[in-house]
């Protein structure tokens, strides 16, 4: 929490996933893979326009046809299908309704969606987190950079250990953990980058990555 305070002193509220609906944020949870979101954006928008923003709409939609809407977000024919995947499941399981996936308890969907082709932990809690107002806590590749550099997490550790340090040691609040991970992707656009910038750092004076 001390780390979290300096970071918000010097940000400011922050709050993220932008989006108007639940079922929004599912879709540029599973676009943003292995992209930037200035990409997932222009994707989504094209899918707004062509009325494509529910399960339904991608359910029936032709692969090709959503392919081509979302290609701007890259790897467009691997995200087609792990859209269509996706929105199987969800009719398969829940009848296509978010709210009946996310009335059960969140750790077993959690691992049901874990289970749902091409999801992986951080698509996974992503959604929960920002779809579904579930206190699990987003790990990405900033949260491992910042948190190794300062001598919280050993430099192999992945996803799951990551995870389990934040789950461990904060309360289980969906805003402070949506904020929480803001916090740190601001930290590390700005200051810990992979070469760092370490001048001006909140949190230098207790960094040994700094110090060394």
């Amino acid at each position: 929490m001390q780390i979290y305070a300096r970071m918000f002193k010097r940000f400011g509220p922050l709050s993220w996933w932008p989006a108007d609906t639940a079922f929004e944020v599912c879709i540029g949870a599973i676009l943003t893979q292995n992209t930037a979101w200035t990409n997932v954006e222009k994707a989504i928008r094209a899918l707004k326009l062509a009325g494509m923003v529910s399960a339904e709409a991608l359910r029936d939609c032709d692969p090709e046809q959503l392919a081509r809407l979302i290609r701007p977000a890259g790897y467009f024919n691997v995200k087609t299908r792990r859209l269509k995947e996706f929105v199987a499941w969800l009719f398969l399981q829940h009848a296509g309704s978010l709210d009946r996936m996310f009335a059960g308890n969140w750790h077993e969907l959690r691992a049901e969606l874990l289970r749902v082709r091409g999801i992986g932990p951080e698509t996974a809690d992503s959604i929960l987190l920002y779809a579904g107002n579930k206190p699990t806590f987003v790990v990405d590749a900033y949260t491992r950079r910042l948190f190794q550099r300062l001598g919280l997490l050993p430099e192999a550790s992945g996803y799951e250990d990551t995870r389990d340090l934040f789950m461990a040691h904060l309360p289980e609040d969906v805003r402070l953990f949506n904020e929480y991970h803001a916090q740190i992707v601001e930290q590390c656009k700005r200051y810990c980058r992979k070469k760092p910038l370490c001048n001006g750092c909140p949190l230098g004076d207790s960094c040994p990555s700094q110090q060394s």
